[in-house]
């Protein structure tokens, strides 16, 4: 948010200075005119009634010099537009817990490697350990701070949903079955569409991107299979969801740790370590890599 309003402050002061700029050339006596002659040179070889009945058109800034003020306005404009403003919100995933550099995780990551490249980014990060869908949907309708972060957003990612199946993996772990998780799909879409709706609401020009589930408990527990049958089925209803969405994209995780011997995981077994992190910004970067490109070239 600061660097957005620095941003802000430059342009007003660049343009400004145009405009202070304009004004003086407009008050200089000495304006060099189009064919080449100086006002002063006009009024020695023209009749005194002639000056007297020139227009204001005539006595202002040429308009070889205008055009060329004006295209230094639009470059200064443009230029600063090139800032891309992401904003990632959601659950633990986006606050990059398990990260033992503390470097914010994936989107920490991001950052550090478009910083890198001298790609121009703000990135507001607002995730939140252990948010589910309806947790995020309240916040983007009450937290003004992430509210007014989104209306000003080129690019929102989101990693959401991983809470919502703990929540019911908790509240049946006595009697699981695949029926709790097959009645909640539904209501998980239904809040996940009104999160899209909401961020849509607030500004309408942004490309979105959710970041898919994936089996946290793969390495350890590869036997149980429904673990994974639950994500595919949940992965394909936040699919759908995605897909009633023009600027909203799909970004798969749930195949990003398979077949991969080195350990991926924190302590905790649950969340990414910095290892697990650095593949889920690699994979995040390949979506958003053509819409960085169109962003910085508009």
């Amino acid at each position: 948010m600061k660097k957005r309003i620095l941003l802000g402050l430059s342009i007003t002061i660049m343009i400004g200075l145009i405009i202070a700029f304009i004004f003086i050339i407009d008050k200089e006596k000495d304006v060099i005119l189009q064919d080449g002659t100086t006002q002063e040179d006009q009024a020695d070889t023209e009749p005194e009634d002639a000056v007297e009945a020139e227009s204001p058109e005539e006595t202002s800034v040429p308009k070889e010099i205008r055009d060329r003020v004006k295209d230094v306005v639009i470059d200064a404009i443009q230029f600063f537009k090139k800032d891309t403003d992401i904003v990632a919100i959601g659950d633990s995933l986006t606050q990059g817990v398990g990260d033992e550099t503390e470097n914010g995780g994936y989107v920490g990551i991001i950052e550090e490697r478009l910083d890198n490249q001298e790609v121009k980014v703000t990135i507001d990060n607002f995730g939140k350990r252990g948010n589910r869908t309806d947790q995020l949907l309240q916040r983007l309708q009450e937290e003004d701070e992430v509210i007014d972060s989104i209306k000003g957003a080129d690019m929102v990612l989101i990693t959401i949903g991983a809470n919502d199946v703990m929540k019911i993996l908790k509240d049946n772990f006595m009697n699981l079955t695949m029926e709790p998780f097959n009645e909640e799909k539904e209501p998980y879409g239904d809040r996940l569409e009104q999160i899209l709706k909401r961020i849509k609401a607030l500004q309408p020009n942004a490309k979105i991107y959710l970041l898919g589930l994936f089996n946290p408990f793969e390495k350890y527990f590869s036997d149980i299979k429904a673990l994974d049958q639950i994500m595919t089925q949940w992965n394909t209803e936040s699919k759908q969801v995605v897909s009633q969405f023009e600027q909203a994209t799909f970004i798969p995780m749930q195949d990003i740790y398979q077949g991969r011997s080195q350990n991926l995981l924190a302590e905790d077994n649950f969340h990414p370590n910095t290892r697990g992190y650095q593949l889920i910004a690699n994979r995040v970067l390949s979506y958003l890599k053509s819409d960085l490109e169109d962003s910085a070239n508009n």
